[in-house]
């Protein structure tokens, strides 16, 4: 293939023609600031990094056709974000990617004397020696950066993230390397939070979670069991399920399919369940706020005082790493 990309040079006055990497800063709005890498993997898949929000992915589009969520903040910068209760909300792009974590996710608590807010930190970090290795004749695309997550007389944790596509193929790898840099133990907490939204999402769209078990968080999505499968039109009288789905140990693909699109589009999420054992379904038809979430998680998205009572809670060891690899990809045609 490095022959072929050799010789397709000759009809090009830049490779960017066929796909690449853009890099830029925003300027509008609470976005102004923050700065992004456009990615057209010249497949027709292409996606946006943001690289001051925890290097998570905003735009996602296969040949113009959009596939996430996004919220009325879109890409918010990182100056605007509240730790505090549900105020992480207010920041919330949305996107294909939000992380959730590392040191909690999930419902505000308070954990061992420490108020915490919702879903963590990890979406407010501002990544440090980004770099683009990007490389048309070995056909890969390949951003990396470092995040820190770390508070003087607490807790002090080290990210590598590197994001990656290869030329010509409709999907994106995300791989984490997380590591307790300081002397004690941490609890340690990462949820994947990839959002999809219309058109991608709408009453044509068919969920596919082949999960061991998988039970309801609360009243309202144990009583609509029979709805998982499915999504409904948006109405202002839906309220949010919430589906919590265990897996067996393996490679594990779950999958959002939309059979009358563009002759048949779905995206598909592959992930080691023996290191994230858990996903959540997050599933709101409302109006405007119409999103399903598949969210593979190493704990269940609870609180962590919840988890810590109840013996779930995960740590990091001093000097402990972990390491986490999560595709998404994207499939068109019957």
């Amino acid at each position: 293939m490095s022959e072929i990309r050799k010789n397709l040079k000759k009809y090009m006055g830049n490779t960017c023609q066929l796909g690449g990497t853009r890099h830029y800063r925003l300027t509008d709005g609470i976005a102004d600031g923050c700065r992004c890498i456009d990615v057209n993997t010249g497949s027709g898949f292409c996606y946006t990094v943001v690289c001051d929000r925890g290097m998570d992915i905003s735009l996602a589009s296969f040949k113009g056709t959009n596939l996430a969520f996004l919220t009325e903040n879109m890409e918010a910068h990182p100056a605007h974000f509240d730790a505090s209760g549900t105020e992480w909300l207010r920041t919330f792009t949305g996107g294909l990617l939000t992380t959730c974590g590392p040191t909690h996710l999930g419902p505000p608590c308070e954990d061992d004397g420490e108020i915490l807010g919702q879903h963590g930190r990890w979406t407010s970090l501002s990544a440090k020696k980004v770099c683009d290795l990007s490389d048309f004749h070995k056909g890969i695309i390949k951003i990396s950066g470092e995040l820190k997550d770390s508070t003087p007389f607490g807790h002090k944790i080290g990210i590598k993230r590197t994001i990656s596509s290869e030329f010509g193929k409709a999907s994106v790898v995300i791989e984490d390397t997380i590591t307790n840099e300081g002397g004690k133990d941490v609890p340690f907490n990462l949820l994947y939070h990839i959002n999809f939204g219309y058109p991608l999402l709408c009453e044509d769209t068919v969920v596919s979670v082949p999960s061991k078990e998988c039970v309801g968080y609360d009243d309202y999505t144990k009583e609509r069991m029979n709805e998982r499968n499915t999504v409904k039109a948006p109405d202002g009288s839906n309220a949010e399920k919430n589906y919590m789905h265990t897996f067996s140990g393996k490679t594990e693909t779950v999958r959002i399919s939309n059979p009358k699109l563009n002759g048949g589009l779905s995206v598909s999420i592959t992930f080691d369940s023996k290191d994230l054992p858990y996903l959540t379904q997050w599933v709101l038809e409302d109006v405007k706020d119409y999103v399903l979430a598949l969210e593979p998680a190493n704990v269940p998205c609870e609180s962590r005082d919840y988890l810590r009572k109840n013996g779930l809670l995960p740590f990091l060891k001093p000097g402990e790493t972990k390491q986490f690899r999560v595709e998404i990809c994207v499939e068109s045609g019957k």
